[in-house]
């Protein structure tokens, strides 16, 4: 799929008669929200080894969670005139600007992994993500069945100026709502860093909070706040994360968390990329592209040993 819309563009630029560098192949701009994750990572990698696999250019640019940063990236790009841009919003709300800037230079924009919050999106503008609510579904479906459905929780949020922090707890509390016996007694935001999930665990502790589960938005936070569990003594919290990760993988097979959500990685990148290609050669696409979620407990974690995998 990917060699025949490569093969389209440049028989497009043989057509119009260009020379040189049109025809080394699509130029791609892709603005991702920050290097400094380990779920982004796999995204970028499998993006950058899906492009090179198929003669594809891509350049990124990391925004550093600056939404003045992102949206000047995305004009250089724009000014560059690429082919398509791929943009891993810093904040979802922030769109506007970029979407605008795209649509009016005629450059096909492609959200990735991060779906922006305006309602409707136009023509030449496609996202490539996962239903973050359902992943708070499944997590707390899980874990309210595990926990008999009675007990005290935490929940340990990511970045609030993301949809994907606002969606991942919504669905979390629609399941909660069911079991009026599970109470939530604390609910920090750790920013999607385990560190901080580690530091907030801790200071819930230290502070005599007793919890049953501890929930977090992403694996990070959640091997962050079981690392806390370990260092006070205490084995019996069970701690719940969502991505699937290769880190969560060995962690769930330690014991030290008790499920996850497989987020995937590797078919978002390719997905991004697709779009990005098809919309550059005039192809029609689907302009909303979901990949489902999948659970991922003890019981089935060695399928998911080779995804997400760098």
């Amino acid at each position: 799929m990917f060699a025949r819309t490569k093969k389209r563009l440049i028989a497009t630029a043989l057509a119009l008669g260009l020379t040189g560098p049109a025809l080394a192949g699509p130029k791609i701009g892709a603005v991702i929200s920050t290097f400094d994750d380990n779920y982004i990572t796999y995204v970028r990698e499998y993006l950058a080894a899906r492009a090179k696999a198929e003669g594809v250019e891509v350049q990124f640019e990391d925004s550093r969670n600056d939404v003045v940063k992102q949206l000047s990236q995305v004009e250089s790009f724009i000014s560059q005139k690429v082919d398509a841009v791929i943009v891993m919003p810093v904040d979802t709300s922030a769109t506007r600007s970029i979407t605008e800037a795209a649509v009016k230079a005629g450059i096909p924009l492609v959200y990735l992994n991060r779906e922006p919050d305006d309602p409707k999106l136009p023509p030449g503008v496609a996202t490539v993500i996962s239903d973050e609510l359902e992943a708070g579904r499944l997590q707390m479906q899980y874990m309210a069945e595990k926990m008999g459905g009675k007990g005290r929780i935490g929940i340990l949020m990511g970045d609030l100026s993301q949809n994907a922090t606002r969606s991942r707890t919504k669905g979390l509390k629609e399941v909660l709502a069911k079991y009026p016996g599970i109470t939530v007694v604390e609910e920090q935001t750790g920013l999607w860093l385990r560190d901080k999930g580690m530091d907030l665990t801790s200071n819930w502790l230290l502070a005599g909070q007793h919890l049953d589960a501890i929930l977090a938005n992403n694996d990070e936070m959640g091997i962050g706040a079981a690392m806390a569990l370990r260092q006070s003594g205490q084995k019996d919290v069970l701690v719940g994360g969502i991505d699937g990760t290769p880190d969560a993988l060995t962690a769930l097979k330690r014991g030290l968390l008790a499920v996850s959500v497989f987020q995937d990685a590797r078919a978002q990148a390719e997905g991004a990329l697709d779009a990005a290609l098809k919309m550059a050669a005039k192809q029609p696409i689907e302009q909303r592209v979901v990949i489902p979620f999948r659970l991922i407990t003890a019981d089935n974690v060695g399928e998911f040993q080779m995804a997400n995998k760098r």
